[in-house]
């Protein structure tokens, strides 16, 4: 892959969802990109092409994949890399992304993403799953760390031991989500800005993209609905990664209880201000 430097610095956007269809268009000038969910669009309607179409020709499109199961240890679906290949061909993006998780096991959809214990034959799995996508694949593809509600037992690495360890030895970029970053930490008792520290310091200089998000808190449980307004201590998470890696993107994520449009876009600018304040973008 690309040192991250080396690829486009794009700025600020958000992931695309059809409630924000309207918002998105009266306020093109107001955001620098949009992200895809690779999904919504495998054997997709003559609709949903229509509207990818209409997406390519107004913003850059990073897609982004939910369900290849990169950590299975069986191996990729081949049929569903196929598709994926199909849609991000099609695009012709700077890069793609997907997960470091699994989301099939024994031929089973399980219908969520899992954590994959932190292991070398973990990583093993999963760097041989990388190189069969990569092979269909031709831009460079980076990889989100994901939530998980309890540290797995058996655990050979620390989180950015991992991800240091999966970066180097597949040759990707990584998709740096901090509010999951945030919520993984706050739910072990661990100081998030340490561990933001900590994986800064393995691979800073491997990350690419961010995620962004508020967190909602559920009970005495915070939780990642994709529902919230960001939080200051997410914003400091933000900020932190901004001024310690060459960040070239950022999304903010919503998947419901949708604001006002404005409030969205509030959190993309005060994003993109943080951003230019380190350089990173116009």
């Amino acid at each position: 892959m690309e040192r991250a430097t080396e690829l486009p610095a794009l700025g600020v956007g958000l992931g695309y969802r059809p409630a924000l269809h309207g918002g998105i268009f009266r306020h093109r000038p107001s955001l620098d990109l949009l992200e895809i969910t690779i999904d919504h669009y495998l054997e997709a309607s003559p609709e949903k092409r229509d509207e990818l179409e209409l997406l390519r020709a107004h913003f850059p499109l990073i897609p982004h994949g939910l369900n290849l199961s990169l950590g299975s240890a069986e191996g990729l679906d081949g049929r569903y890399l196929d598709a994926v290949a199909a849609v991000v061909e099609r695009l012709n993006p700077p890069w793609w992304s997907e997960h470091v998780a699994f989301t099939r096991a024994g031929g089973v959809e399980i219908g969520h993403l899992a954590p994959l214990p932190r292991s070398e034959e973990a990583l093993d799995a999963l760097c041989a799953n990388i190189a069969v996508a990569r092979r269909a694949i031709a831009a460079p593809l980076i990889l989100e760390n994901i939530t998980t509600t309890m540290d797995l037992p058996g655990a050979e690495m620390s989180e950015a031991e991992f991800l240091k360890a999966l970066c180097e030895r597949a040759d990707c970029g990584l998709l740096l989500d901090v509010t999951n970053l945030w919520l993984n930490a706050t739910r072990l008792g661990l100081d998030p800005e340490a561990a933001l520290d900590e994986l800064l310091a393995a691979c800073g200089e491997r990350v690419v993209q961010l995620h962004f998000v508020g967190p909602e808190r559920r009970g005495r449980e915070w939780t990642d609905t994709h529902g919230g307004a960001m939080t200051e201590e997410v914003w400091r998470l933000l900020d932190r990664t901004l001024a310690g890696a060459p960040v070239r993107a950022a999304i903010l994520e919503r998947d419901q209880a949708f604001p006002p449009f404005g409030e969205l876009l509030a959190e993309v600018e005060r994003a993109r201000e943080s951003g230019r304040r380190e350089r990173l973008w116009a």
